[in-house]
């Protein structure tokens, strides 16, 4: 290779390969590449080319997963990379977003590149990152799920599954049991809500074993009658312990007024001797 020292790195003596899997992906590009090449090789010279620090730059880049940096027979500059894929992108607040990889490797969201994936949100713990995952995959790899499920959100330790109608949340609880939580939903759907108005609810909850729990949409006209006879039966229901067992605020208390005493024993004294 020595007889390549003096040899200049042009650009046709660069061979970069980006190395995307079946998923696409272009936080990086061949521009972005050869302009690093050549900060860390001012020279130009073959010679001069430090193979394991420049390996070492790229492999640094947050969108890197793997990088392996070569000189060929020819002295040509060989360069393959992969790039992270991003399973999910997490926001937990305005000015903390970011995508997260199928290694739960977190990394910063490009200025230049913006991929398409599944939309998470809230307090959402890296220990979480492994089932989470799970569930986004279940969603892009199930023909109903992709339909219906357009983002996660995570409030108060409870998963909701955000819809396409926007009406209505699919509430999960935790990521246990993600199959058959979703199983749930799939036969509610399938049963009830293809025959209904999906505008009638506001959630959904699916987190309780065996059972399907919905929360009405109080701004949907059609539930008024519904909603006011509700609250009607828990009128009446509450009525009858309300007039045997009253509140501490609804008893009157008893006025003792010491000079009102007085002045009967007194009038009652004058009576006497009258």
């Amino acid at each position: 290779m020595k007889r390549f020292n003096n040899q200049k790195i042009t650009d046709d003596k660069v061979s970069i390969h980006l190395n995307n899997t079946s998923t696409p992906v272009h936080f990086i590009d061949e521009a972005d590449i050869k302009t690093l090449v050549n900060k860390e090789n001012p020279s130009s010279r073959v010679g001069d080319v430090n193979i394991p620090v420049l390996e070492k730059k790229i492999k640094a880049l947050p969108a890197v997963d793997s990088a392996n940096v070569y000189l060929n027979l020819n002295g040509e500059l060989n360069l393959d990379i992969k790039q992270r894929i991003p399973v999910f992108r997490l926001s937990k607040g305005e000015r903390e977003v970011f995508y997260v990889d199928e290694k739960g490797v977190e990394f910063p969201i490009s200025k230049n590149y913006s991929h398409k994936c599944m939309l998470v949100s809230g307090d959402v713990k890296p220990e979480e990152y492994p089932q989470l995952m799970y569930l986004v995959k279940k969603i892009e790899n199930d023909d109903f799920c992709k339909k219906y499920f357009i983002g996660i959100s995570k409030r108060r330790n409870n998963y909701f599954l955000l819809t396409s109608d926007g009406h209505y949340r699919v509430e999960i609880g935790d990521l246990d049991n993600i199959d058959f939580k979703i199983q749930g939903f799939k036969t509610f759907v399938e049963k009830i809500l293809v025959y209904q108005d999906p505008e009638k609810y506001r959630k959904i909850s699916v987190k309780y074993s065996n059972q399907i729990v919905t929360t009405l949409n109080p701004h949907f006209k059609e539930n008024d009658s519904i909603l006011a006879a509700g609250r009607k039966e828990m009128k009446h229901a509450s009525e009858p312990e309300m007039k045997s067992n009253p509140s501490q605020s609804e008893r009157k208390p008893k006025v003792i007024n010491r000079e009102e005493d007085k002045k009967k024993e007194n009038q009652s004294g004058k009576n006497k001797k009258g």
